[in-house]
């Protein structure tokens, strides 16, 4: 990695409005440039050709950002609101990681650059001004461009403020100049997005209020209801968003399809093979993977997370694979496949995929518009139980087990969750429209029984213990009833094993 400058902590520190005329030169301690000479300075401002980028159309969900904001605009009248994109976190020493704007400001705007702010001003004669501040393009007569941490030569091009308005359909401005912006507004009733720029919360919590103000209640009861009322509206997605997930889902497919081609080498390897086929596939047709990728050989596969992927993949044994590529949108999917890593399942393997996917049919076949969020979870874990009274791993009646949740002694998790923009998405969503609500034609969600017989469990045979089964796929609500998104992988244990016999070279 090369040597570069970067700002100095303190500088990092300072308030966005704090613009300097030029940048803070602080070298590495050990850095090989430690001075820069007049004569460089000067050089370095001379000879560059304009850049700018004049034929730019909006991008392609930038008329659906509009609609979003004004549903936003309408929700919170009279009132500022505060969408930061967060910023660049630390790794170790002066490294960060990959950066991932905020999902709310991504979902409201279209951008993901780091250190962004979506600002809805109230109007006095009713809705909003919407302006997003952003960092502009490096200042190449002060230097900034390759003195500053943050200068292009470092880190890139970034689009102009003006080719940013014409992609995203917004007004732009310096972010470095929006603390003082803020302030400078007439009093309003502010909330903010918390958890992505605590320099921007010190401002939000400063600014005045309304003489005439009414006891508003707690700020941070105000600005949980800000991103409460957010993930409410990601619950239903529109059309452009489906497209997206079926574009994460369609490339998770193909990942899987790259895994089962490579079964024999990780043999000689380990579950990182698998990881890093995938990832190939996440990095050529996305952004990354939507969440750390799962590959779970053999008795790994009855820890529900398991990322670490530095385990042996035995012939004979199970490999659980849960991976999802996200779009370069942000969208992530999220599926399951079980897959004998030999080829062909055992008769014992054979008899816990067959419930679980039994389990997984019971719980599809109840996804629909009117139908209860709960009553697809419900359904897949009676079937489980059912199963689990009939091997005589849990005394009936069903019923009783149910009730008592016994069986998820070997289920543990819920059947699925949301899908969008994160994996687990509209989380913080209000409970009486997620959790106790109704599914509605719009939304997408993952369904994912399954059983896991830890190998220490002496309440199940020996030959069960070790053996992890999940069988997941994203599934849409439509007006009729759903679609699953994910249904190019197979499901059923022969149509796996015919999958895998088209592309697993040599099975045993």
């Amino acid at each position: 990695m090369s040597e570069h400058r970067s700002s100095s902590p303190q500088a990092e520190e300072r308030a966005a409005s704090e613009v300097p005329e030029a940048p803070v030169f602080t070298p590495r301690k050990n850095g090989q440039a430690q001075s820069v000479s007049d004569e460089l300075a000067a050089w370095m401002r001379t000879g560059w050709a304009d850049t700018e980028i004049r034929d730019l159309e909006p991008l392609e969900q930038a008329a659906y950002t509009a609609k979003r904001r004004a549903a936003l605009s309408a929700r919170f009248p009279g009132e500022r609101l505060i969408i930061p994109s967060g910023r660049l976190k630390t790794r170790s020493n002066d490294t960060e990681y990959p950066f991932r704007a905020s999902c709310d400001y991504v979902y409201l705007t279209g951008d993901q650059s780091d250190d962004g702010c979506l600002v809805f001003e109230p109007r006095p004669g009713g809705g909003h001004d919407t302006t997003v501040y952003l960092r502009p393009r490096s200042n190449r007569d002060n230097g900034e461009f390759w003195l500053d941490g943050h200068g292009e030569l470092w880190t890139g091009r970034r689009h102009s403020l003006g080719e940013s308005a014409r992609l995203l359909g917004l007004a732009t401005h310096d972010v470095r100049e929006l603390a003082d912006v803020l302030r400078a507004a007439p009093p309003a009733p502010t909330r903010i997005l918390r958890g992505h720029d605590p320099a921007l919360e010190r401002v939000a919590a400063g600014l005045p209020l309304p003489a005439d103000s009414a006891d508003l209640g707690d700020p941070a009861e105000r600005d949980e209801e800000l991103a409460v009322t957010l993930h409410d509206h990601r619950l239903v997605k529109d059309e452009w968003e489906v497209a997206q997930l079926q574009r994460a889902v369609d490339s998770t497919v193909l990942g899987f399809g790259d895994v089962a081609a490579v079964l024999h080498k990780a043999r000689a390897t380990s579950e990182r093979y698998i990881e890093g086929t995938f990832f190939l596939r996440a990095r050529v047709e996305g952004n990354d993977v939507g969440y750390g990728t799962i590959a779970a050989s053999g008795p790994n596969a009855t820890t529900l997370h398991w990322t670490r992927n530095d385990g042996p993949v035995r012939a004979g044994d199970l490999l659980l694979l849960d991976a999802g590529v996200e779009t370069t949108t942000l969208y992530t999917a999220d599926v399951t496949r079980t897959l004998p890593v030999s080829g062909r399942f055992t008769p014992v393997q054979r008899r816990v995929y067959d419930l679980v996917h039994a389990a997984q049919e019971a719980a599809l076949a109840v996804v629909a518009p009117g139908r209860p969020f709960t009553e697809y979870h419900e359904a897949a874990q009676r079937v489980l139980a059912e199963g689990l009274v009939e091997w005589g791993l849990l005394e009936g009646p069903v019923d009783r087990v149910v009730e008592l949740g016994l069986q998820r002694r070997y289920t543990l998790h819920g059947t699925g969750h949301m899908l969008g923009l994160d994996v687990h998405d509209c989380a913080k969503a209000r409970t009486e429209v997620h959790l106790h609500g109704d599914l509605q034609p719009g939304m997408v969600l993952t369904v994912e029984p399954g059983l896991y017989f830890q190998p220490d469990d002496l309440t199940v045979p020996e030959e069960l213990r070790g053996i992890g089964v999940r069988i997941e796929d994203d599934v849409l609500v439509t007006a009729e009833g759903n679609r699953v998104l994910s249904s190019a992988l197979p499901r059923s244990a022969d149509a796996v094993e015919a999958w895998l016999a088209e592309r697993l070279p040599g099975i045993d």
